[in-house]
């Protein structure tokens, strides 16, 4: 039993208003400079969708992460020949129309073009190139209602979908969706760090933490082969064209190191993000990933331990795993979602890579519809509320898609989740609305496998938890060692987990 601490994170879609405000926030730190015009570390799609760059679900065309042949697990971009062989081209690597051209406009053409009859204009120019250019695409293009027609249904996840489900989804066009935001899911399985070409020769150009599982590129000893960016399924690797260098998300881990949650998590208006440690067992990640798709999501669930248990925090000690650490996995938001109440699900678990970001699904798959002039959810009324639990094969956006996005395409762990979330639901309005009998109440939380305890402590975490309980952070153990020096007005060495003493002199 190999024992490590894993950053993990929650995002829970039923509170993201797609307001873009977690992305700016990236932006602004961290690609605001030349050569990162195209990149958003962190962006927020809708869902159904192509998603940003184009289509990076589609891994017929990119090849990314893994796949299993013959019981072994092999990078789906190349082998050792095929990476000799492509060194010098990849062709699965994505190209900047499947981003977007980066663009500004001429605005001095706004104040110095000469009198004349005609308004003025500023011509939008190439960040690249400097030459004009016709605007084609941006990174949040098909928002919201954009692009209805031609985006939602060339959503690669929908290739596994009936007829009748994709008709369904054209119909209704885009008045059904939701958001997905993305950043680095930090792997545990990571198809980057094992498709980079330097680190056979040169170790460290991209690499996985160990005190943390943060996933981080070394710009000294990275060569710009660029097959990290095929490498990661999800397409969360970019090269920077300015300084020849390949960049990512580093999930903020200077503030993380200072006690602080990454930007996108601190500034976001619904607070959708949680943030943990998660202790998994590393001895178990090649067996994890090789099993049949349909058991990827209970695999990845067993990889992670009890932070409880005295036989994983003896086998975490022996790590070197501090009790700050193993303390902060025990008050986890991140394991509550993922292995206690088992709510939050991998994104595209069929990549292979273990994602440590987590999903809570949307509840918006459940019908509405209106009567007399009132808004009703299908099957309330004067039947009450239980209706909703047999109601989700009935949904506006097929259970299916939700179980290719979420779940390998198993539809029954995805029919799980929902039916919890649907018998908090009806738990929380019995509670606050008293319209729903006991007996209904009862048999919703019977069908949803949860108790009334279990789901007032979802709904607690979910939507009146403390700052401190949205992100559990530890010290980390670089920090600790940053602090853990010897003080020099006592020249003694510090104890503790990281905090220096502060010693008042008497005047």
């Amino acid at each position: 039993m190999d024992i490590r601490a894993q950053v993990s994170m929650v995002f829970h879609l039923d509170k993201c208003i797609g307001c873009h405000t977690c992305s700016v926030a990236c932006k602004n730190i961290w690609t605001d400079r030349k050569g990162t015009e195209y990149m958003w570390w962190n962006n927020v799609e809708t869902k159904p969708g192509t998603g940003y760059p184009t289509l990076w679900q589609d891994q017929d065309k990119y090849k990314g992460g893994w796949e299993k042949k013959e019981d072994k697990l092999s990078l789906k971009l190349q082998g050792r020949i095929g990476a000799l062989a492509n060194i010098f081209f990849n062709p699965s690597l994505p190209t900047i129309d499947d981003y977007y051209e980066p663009w500004t406009y001429r605005y001095e053409e706004l104040f110095n073009a000469p009198p004349g009859d005609d308004q003025p204009t500023a011509r939008p120019v190439s960040l690249i190139t400097s030459r004009p250019i016709d605007i084609e695409a941006g990174p949040n293009w098909d928002d919201d209602l954009g692009g209805s027609q031609l985006y939602a249904k060339n959503d690669p996840v929908l290739k596994n979908s009936t007829e009748e489900e994709r008709h369904l989804l054209n119909e209704v066009e885009r008045n059904v969706f939701f958001y997905l935001p993305r950043i680095c899911n930090h792997c545990l399985n990571p198809g980057c760090v094992a498709a980079c070409p330097a680190g056979a020769v040169n170790p460290g150009a991209m690499y996985k933490r160990g005190e943390d599982g943060i996933v981080l590129i070394s710009p000294e000893k990275c060569r710009a082969w660029r097959m990290c960016v095929s490498g990661c399924p999800y397409k969360k690797v970019y090269y920077n064209w300015a300084t020849g260098k390949s960049e990512k998300c580093i999930l903020c881990y200077p503030r993380l190191e200072s006690g602080h949650a990454p930007a996108c998590f601190h500034v976001c208006v619904g607070r959708v993000r949680f943030l943990g440690i998660l202790l998994y067992d590393a001895d178990r990640i090649q067996e994890t990933a090789s099993v049949n798709d349909t058991d990827l999501v209970e695999a990845q669930r067993a990889i992670i331990q009890d932070p409880f248990d005295f036989q994983v925090i003896a086998a975490a000690k022996a790590n070197g795993i501090s009790d700050a650490m193993i303390d902060s996995a025990q008050k986890s938001p991140v394991y509550k979602f993922v292995k206690q109440w088992k709510i939050a699900l991998p994104l595209s678990p069929q990549f292979r890579t273990l994602p440590m970001l987590f999903y809570v699904p949307p509840l918006l798959p459940v019908l509405a519809t209106m009567k007399n002039g009132h808004y009703e959810v299908a099957g309330a009324g004067e039947k009450g509320m239980i209706p909703l639990l047999t109601s989700l094969e009935q949904a506006r956006i097929p259970l299916s898609y939700m179980a290719g996005l979420f779940a390998a395409g198993n539809k029954k762990i995805v029919e799980e989740v929902y039916r919890k979330l649907i018998a908090v639901r009806i738990y929380m309005r019995a509670k606050s609305v008293m319209d729903i009998p006991a007996s209904e109440v009862q048999q919703a939380l019977v069908s949803g496998g949860t108790t009334e305890e279990e789901a007032l402590a979802i709904f607690q975490l979910t939507s009146r938890s403390t700052f401190e309980e949205h992100f559990v952070i530890p010290p980390l153990a670089r920090e600790m060692n940053i602090e853990t020096t010897v003080d020099p007005d006592t020249h003694k060495q510090d104890a503790g987990f990281g905090f220096r003493k502060i010693i008042k002199r008497r005047g």
